[in-house]
């Protein structure tokens, strides 16, 4: 069989025998009814697990409205208005509505930013700040130890509603929710603190009810109230083709219920090969882009298999942080270790493709130099067909070979 994968602002293009292909991954089809702005009223029309939003807030109280940053795909510029409706029919003032962007550990926003994020008409309204870490309110601890320091204009809220977007994350289960306020809006330490979990097994992609990282974050709405969310999950042109409002938990839960319906994908056992691809530009721009795919992956291959990734990483590999954890480890295990050790944004991508490594060797098809590769404990290749062969002759002929062309957003599975 022939198959063509995005590869930078090109392709690339191979075969397989079909007696070695055991399925390729494409997401499931799934009815939209509505989509955009309809959808989003629609959800706020229809709460889950709360009253309508103008029934929660009164007049006078102080709000929170958390969002995300510039480097989330959260469309804020169209959900923020229908909000600002529902607060201005429970007779809330502009005035006392605070549109917090929640930062986590990246860096602070220009002007410009914030206006493009929420529109100019919310904008000139409603008062858009950044999250601070150094201005925060210690409001507790949870029982995994994790400080609960909050920006002090989300602690000081009256009232806090949350925005977000939903997809799979690697570590944390899902996005959404309560993220929005852990690691949104909390302290470096105390998202350090919560994310030192990711290198427990139970840390998964897909994965809420055991999950430690995502009980960590829930627990911290103990300390601070969230009243409100709305989320949404966007396909693959950032386009909102569904809503959920309501509980941070049971609303969120609806939310990714939806996501697993269009993204998880059953597959009938794990594979000898996988290869995985961010799709392209901009996805696989370098390698700390393309991390997800390589780490959506890890739940199709079998221990002792191989993962080709295809990522053109013109740009190297991103981040500076990831990029000196990668080059100054002795190996996968170190980095697997130092992580728990010493948590640091970052290094933690590092140590999820470390993660990685243990189960499966990696071969990366991709622009980087070859010595440079290998530094980076993987094995380079120019041209998946010659992974392959390579892969093969480790494996045997008869190794069977899963295909993720949408490595970043599918989540393979195996029926228990």
């Amino acid at each position: 069989m022939h198959f063509k994968y995005g590869y930078g602002r090109t392709y690339k293009e191979f075969d397989i025998n079909d007696e070695n292909i055991l399925m390729e991954l494409r997401q499931n089809h799934v009815d939209i009814k509505l989509t955009g702005a309809d959808e989003v009223k629609r959800a706020l029309d229809n709460p889950i697990g709360t009253d309508r939003l103008s029934k929660i807030i009164k007049p006078g109280e102080k709000v929170a409205i958390i969002t995300s940053d510039i480097t989330r795909p959260m469309p804020s510029k169209i959900v923020l208005p229908l909000i600002l409706e529902e607060l201005r029919e429970a007779g809330v003032k502009y005035e006392d509505i605070t549109v917090v962007f929640a930062l986590g550990s990246h860096r602070k926003h220009t002007e410009e930013e914030k206006k493009y994020l929420v529109g100019e008409d919310v904008y000139n309204k409603v008062q858009c700040v950044d999250s601070d870490p150094s201005d925060f309110v210690h409001m507790g601890v949870t029982s995994r130890g994790t400080p609960v320091d909050i920006f002090s204009a989300v602690a000081k809220a009256d009232r806090r509603i949350c925005l977000g977007n939903i997809e799979f994350h690697y570590f944390a289960g899902y996005s959404g929710g309560a993220k929005a306020i852990m690691p949104g809006v909390s302290t470096r330490a105390a998202i350090q603190a919560n994310h030192s979990a990711m290198v427990k097994n139970e840390a998964r992609a897909g994965a809420m009810d055991d999950n430690p990282v995502r009980l960590d974050i829930e627990e911290v709405v103990q300390f601070v109230p969230i009243d409100f969310i709305l989320n949404v999950v966007l396909d693959e042109k950032k386009n909102i083709i569904k809503a959920v409002a309501g509980h941070h938990v049971h609303a969120h839960r609806e939310g990714c219920k939806f996501l697993d319906s269009l993204y998880k994908v059953e597959i009938p056992q794990k594979a000898d090969i996988v290869i995985t691809t961010p799709g392209g530009y901009p996805k696989d721009i370098n390698l700390y882009q393309a991390q997800k795919a390589l780490d959506n992956s890890k739940h199709a291959v079998r221990d002792g298999g191989i993962v080709i990734l295809l990522a053109s990483c013109t740009e190297g590999l991103g981040e500076e942080v990831f990029e000196r954890w990668l080059l100054n480890a002795d190996s996968p295990d170190s980095m697997i270790s130092d992580i728990q050790k010493n948590f640091e944004l970052g290094g933690h991508k590092a140590a999820a493709i470390a993660l990685v490594q243990k189960k499966a060797k990696i071969y990366l098809v991709s622009d980087l130099e070859k010595d440079f590769v290998r530094k980076l404990f993987m094995e380079p290749f120019d041209d998946i067909s010659e992974a392959l062969e390579s892969a093969f002759n480790e494996l045997g002929q008869d190794a069977k070979v899963l295909l993720m062309p949408y490595g970043g957003s599918t989540l393979p599975y195996v029926k228990a």
